[in-house]
C-alpha cells in the first residue's frame, strides 16, 4: 500500500534541495508509490521522440521535446499559498462594520 504524501496535486511547492534549489512551482502530479512529485517547470530534460505513422490522425511528431521529470518528494517543501485579496477585504469591512 502507497504512502501518503506531504504533497498533493496543485499545491505550491518549493524546491530545498538539487540542481533546482530555491525554485518554486506548482505539482502537477503525485507518484506515491516511487515518493516522487512531478513539479511544473522544475527538473527539465530534453526526450527524443521518434516519428511513429500509428494511432488516430496518423503521424506523430517527432524531434526533441522539454519535459519535467520526477523528483524526489523529500526534496520539496509545501508553501503556504497567499489569500485571495477579496476575502481581506471583506474581513476589513465586517469588522468596519461591528465598530459602528
Amino acid at each position: 500500500m502507497p504512502k501518503s504524501l506531504h504533497v498533493k496535486k496543485g499545491d505550491l511547492v518549493k524546491v530545498i534541495a538539487g540542481k533546482d534549489k530555491g525554485a518554486q512551482g506548482r505539482v502537477i502530479a503525485a507518484l506515491p508509490r516511487e515518493d516522487r512529485v512531478v513539479v511544473e517547470g522544475v527538473n527539465m530534460i530534453t526526450k527524443h521522440a521518434k516519428e511513429t505513422h500509428q494511432g488516430p490522425r496518423g503521424a506523430k511528431q517527432g524531434g526533441v521535446r522539454t519535459m519535467e521529470a520526477p523528483i524526489h518528494v523529500s526534496n520539496v517543501k509545501k508553501l503556504k499559498e497567499d489569500k485571495p485579496a477579496e476575502k481581506a477585504d471583506e474581513k476589513k469591512a465586517a469588522s468596519e462594520g461591528e465598530d459602528s
